[in-house]
Parts: C-alpha cells; sequence; structure tokens
C-alpha cells in the first residue's frame, strides 16, 4: 500500500506564496508521474502540475508562469512553489502519484487526503 501525505497548505492573502509538498510511503518500488490536483466548493476536480519520473513538466493554463512543480526522486516527494497566488486559487489540493509496486511492473494511482489552500483579497 502507498500513503500520500501533503503538507504545506494554509492562508495567504493575493499575491503571496506557499509550497506545498508531497510525500509518498509504503511498499514502493517505483514512482512514475506525480502531479497537484485542485478541488474548488462547488467545482470539478482539477489538474494542477504533473511531473514525469525524469522531470518533464506539465500545467494548467491557470497557473503557468507562477506555479513550479519539482520532485525528490530519492525522497519520494514532489512539490509545488506557488507564487502570485490569487483567490481563485482557493481550494483543497490534492497529490497524486502513479506507483509501481513490484519488479513485476504495473501502475496503480494513488491519492492524498488534500490539503486546503486559501487566498484573500
Amino acid at each position: 500500500q502507498v500513503q500520500l501525505v501533503e503538507s504545506g497548505g494554509g492562508l495567504v492573502q493575493a499575491g503571496g506564496s506557499l509550497r506545498l509538498s508531497c510525500a509518498a510511503s509504503g511498499s514502493i518500488f517505483r514512482i512514475n508521474a506525480m502531479a497537484l490536483y485542485r478541488q474548488a466548493p462547488g467545482k470539478q476536480r482539477e489538474l494542477v502540475a504533473a511531473i514525469t519520473s525524469d522531470g518533464s513538466t506539465n500545467y494548467a493554463d491557470s497557473v503557468k508562469g507562477r506555479f513550479t512543480i519539482s520532485r525528490d526522486n530519492a525522497k519520494n516527494t514532489v512539490y509545488l512553489q506557488m507564487n502570485s497566488l490569487k483567490p481563485e486559487d482557493t481550494a483543497v489540493y490534492y497529490c497524486n502519484a502513479a506507483a509501481t509496486l513490484t519488479y513485476l511492473g504495473g501502475s496503480y494511482s494513488y491519492w492524498g487526503k488534500g490539503t486546503l489552500v486559501t487566498v484573500s483579497s
């Protein structure tokens, strides 16, 4: 089993910054892609940023130029640096990881419980 634990959420004023972290633990052979999603009240969950095991990244248009995703493969941890935050960034941010559990291969998707980011105007 794989556990994902997010941290770093909180309350920040518009224009401020936060850094989210998500650490994966458990019986893991390899972590493949990692990503951060968010869900605002009354809205569907959406992809914010993703990063592959070799460092390729993908961002939602709404966060390009403001957010940066990175990862530490040795620690099975992904980071999301969020700058120039806006009230519309307010949401619960969820970590997602695609993990291979044994040398036999395969990839399974896991979710964290989320961390709340609130941006005040």
